[in-house]
Formats: structure tokens, C-alpha cells, sequence
């Protein structure tokens, strides 16, 4: 034992007896955030795996990832609702090739999504921290892709969550579904979610988001997505959080909408 410590370096000594790996480099770490509260129908919550799937694979997000520094990224694909419902369908996976975008893919098809009560976006953000924290990769930028169809309305408020994942140098992107669903909760949706998505949600170094006004879109905009958190912001992004002033909407709208309805019904979003 004496003679390996001659030959290897104390800090990697250190490392080895300690039972630590050193963290993975990729160009980004991503975890992509899914709705699946009551509001989405099974076709809808359908069309966003298969969006994904699609998005995953295309030779443009290919050619985003293989022309960051590291030629990698670390992915993760989590649905998500209620304040204590989110589900890591894909864990924490390097996509570094085509045959990795495929595995990825292959895994959202593997079993249907399943609907849960209420929304919950800052019980995401802060669930995000927390995979972050256990990603076993070190990512030059770490990004979490939330798409979703309502404001928050569980949970704590969403800015407070938002800021606290960008006050860790995390960027949280916004991909606002402006879709008439057929899901349970229509008296809960919001006209101007994309002012919601832009003022309340995104933040963080480079953050933006993309609306989708109907679900014929949703498949461009997550390629499109993918193509600018990959490359970092290099292309002009629909709308930024330093395009507008502070304040201009009310982000507790969903709180309220929940705590003031006065109908009673089966389903919950």
C-alpha cells in the first residue's frame, strides 16, 4: 500500500478511499419537466411524449448536442402535478449519439403517463434542485425545461421557487401550452398563461420560453427548445424575462383561482 501511494496522486488516493466518483463533464445537464395534472387529456399527455421522443431524436438537436465542448449532455424526464407528485420516468442519462437519443426515446414509450390532482410548478422547481444535487454529472449549464398548461395553484409560491433555483446559477425555460384541453379542470385555465410563464416561471441566466397556442405546434417548439437551451442561448429566444418589468402579472392568480371557486366537482387540477 505504501508503494501505491507513491505512484498515484494523494488526491486520487483520497478519492478511491473515500468511495467518491468524480462527476461526469457535459455541456448541460437538462431535466425536462412534463405536466400530467387532470387538465390533460390521455391524448394530450400522449402528444408530449411523443413530442419529446421526436424532439430527442432529430438530427437538429444531434447536431446541438455533438457541437457543445463535451459532445454530451445528462438528461432527465420527469411528470409532474400536485406538490408531492413528480415521477422520474428517465433518469439522469448522457446522450452523447443517436443510439442514446434512441434509448431515451424508447424509455417514454414504455409505459402511458398518468394523470395526478392539482398543479404544482414550484413543487417542481424545488423537486429539480434535488435531482440536480444527485445528477453524478458536472454540467457547464444546468436547465430545467418546464412545460405546462396552468399556473401554479399548490405548493409554494412559484417565484419564490424559481429564485431559488436561479440564485444557483440554474435556468428554468417555460413551454406554456395556450391548448383548449379536454382534460378535467377547463374553469382553471389562464388566457394570458404565456405573460404567467414569462413573468412567474422563467428565470435564471439566459432564460425564455415558447408558447404553444395549439397542440399541432407542440412538436417544432420542443425541437426548437431543445436547439436554444443546447446551444446556449446563441440564437434570439421568443421571450425573456429581461424583455418585460417585474410585477406585471399575478403570479399567486393560480392560488387564488383554487382558494375563491365556489363549485364543487369530482376532478381536481
Amino acid at each position: 500500500m505504501s508503494c501505491l501511494r507513491h505512484l498515484v496522486p494523494a488526491g486520487l488516493v483520497t478519492v478511491a478511499a473515500s468511495g467518491l466518483a468524480l462527476a461526469e463533464p457535459v455541456d448541460v445537464e437538462l431535466i425536462l419537466a412534463v405536466d400530467v395534472s387532470l387538465s390533460m387529456s390521455p391524448e394530450e399527455l400522449a402528444i408530449q411524449r411523443d413530442g419529446y421522443a421526436a424532439a430527442l431524436t432529430h438530427e437538429e438537436v444531434a447536431r446541438a448536442i455533438e457541437s457543445g465542448v463535451h459532445g454530451r449532455i445528462a438528461v432527465a424526464y420527469v411528470e409532474w402535478a400536485g406538490d408531492d407528485v413528480q415521477h422520474v420516468v428517465v433518469p439522469w442519462t448522457v446522450i452523447a449519439n443517436a443510439a442514446d437519443a434512441r434509448r431515451v426515446a424508447e424509455r417514454l414509450s414504455l409505459a402511458p403517463p398518468n394523470s395526478a390532482r392539482r398543479t404544482s410548478i414550484s413543487g417542481m422547481l424545488d423537486f429539480a434542485a434535488d435531482l440536480f444535487a444527485e445528477s453524478g454529472h458536472d454540467g457547464m449549464r444546468r436547465v430545467v425545461d418546464v412545460s405546462g398548461d396552468g399556473p401554479n395553484n399548490q405548493g409554494r409560491p412559484v417565484t419564490q421557487a424559481r429564485d431559488a433555483l436561479a440564485g444557483q446559477g440554474i435556468t428554468v425555460n417555460g413551454l406554456p401550452l395556450m391548448t383548449t384541453g379536454t382534460g378535467f379542470g377547463g374553469r382553471f385555465d389562464l388566457a394570458d398563461l404565456d405573460a404567467y410563464y414569462r413573468d412567474c416561471v422563467i428565470g435564471g441566466p439566459g432564460a425564455f420560453m415558447i408558447p404553444v397556442n395549439e397542440w399541432s405546434q407542440f412538436p417544432e417548439a420542443v425541437r426548437r427548445k431543445l436547439v436554444l437551451e443546447l446551444a446556449g442561448g446563441e440564437e434570439a429566444p421568443v421571450v425573456t424575462r429581461a424583455s418585460v418589468e417585474d410585477g406585471a402579472t399575478d403570479c399567486l392568480i393560480g392560488e387564488r383561482m383554487w382558494r375563491d371557486r365556489s363549485w364543487m366537482w369530482n376532478g381536481e387540477r
